[in-house]
């Protein structure tokens, strides 16, 4: 298992118990405890959660929403295939040669990689990781919306980008969320980042929500918008089935994977 995986891991694992000794994720995750205990140190220097005597609480960045938020680099292994399962059938909806709106997120990204490798496509993205990593291919024109740089999730947002994107056109639009769910639609951990999806909402023809199964039915502090403002959800067929009726019957197309 990756470093970065393992972490998501224990971040889930204190997250969903409020607190969790050596003992017990090293047992979980089956490794030692002296991997544990630094992996603890590491995720406490970075305010993820706060280090105990014998194991780990809540704390930090994990007090201020549903759950922590994880960086980028903590989530780029985790559930990797179902994310590159939902990229391959989100691309599906991308004719050749369209103008493609990208928000931050790693399922969104694995996205670009899929459209990159299969033609001419031009990007509109405020995530800088994606910028970073689409530049070297001459197949795709690359459109990067500034604004202020957010940490967490490698977005760039706030009311340049919102400016930046109100004097463009895509015809799609790829939303990374961290909930979806019929009764608060899309929600992500930061208002600025919530407000600059809409943004990207309003610029569009058409939105897809990419979420894996661990965002389906979830509620994080901000709200992006109510269902009714997005065409298309693709999961994965772990996502709760009781959630994806109800999306689908607010009028949401949702493709399973």
């Amino acid at each position: 298992m990756l470093k970065t995986e393992r972490h998501a891991r224990i971040l889930e694992h204190v997250s969903a118990r409020g607190a969790m000794d050596v003992t017990e994720l090293s047992r979980l995750l089956k490794v030692s405890g002296a991997t544990i205990r630094r992996d603890l140190q590491q995720l406490s220097r970075q305010n993820l959660l706060r280090r105990t005597h014998g194991g780990a609480v809540l704390g930090g960045a994990a007090l201020r929403g549903a759950g922590p938020e994880l960086p980028v680099p903590h989530r780029s292994g985790h559930r990797r295939a179902e994310k590159q399962a939902i990229a391959r059938a989100a691309a599906e909806q991308v004719p050749e040669g369209a103008v493609v709106g990208m928000t931050g997120g790693t399922t969104v990204t694995e996205i670009a990689r899929v459209l990159a490798a299969r033609g001419r496509v031009t990007i509109v993205t405020n995530a800088v990781n994606i910028a970073a990593e689409m530049v070297p291919h001459k197949n795709v024109t690359l459109v990067v919306v500034g604004g202020s740089a957010r940490t967490e999730s490698y977005e760039l947002v706030g009311p340049i980008a919102e400016k930046t994107l109100a004097d463009h056109h895509t015809d799609v639009t790829f939303l990374g969320v961290d909930g979806v769910g019929a009764d608060h639609g899309c929600t992500t951990h930061d208002q600025l980042e919530a407000a600059t999806d809409r943004a990207f909402l309003a610029s569009s023809d058409r939105t897809v929500v990419v979420a894996d199964h661990s965002k389906i039915g979830r509620v994080t502090f901000a709200k992006i918008c109510p269902l009714r403002d997005i065409d298309r959800l693709v999961t994965d067929a772990a996502a709760p089935a009781a959630v994806l009726a109800d999306i689908m019957d607010a009028g949401v197309a949702v493709t399973v994977v």
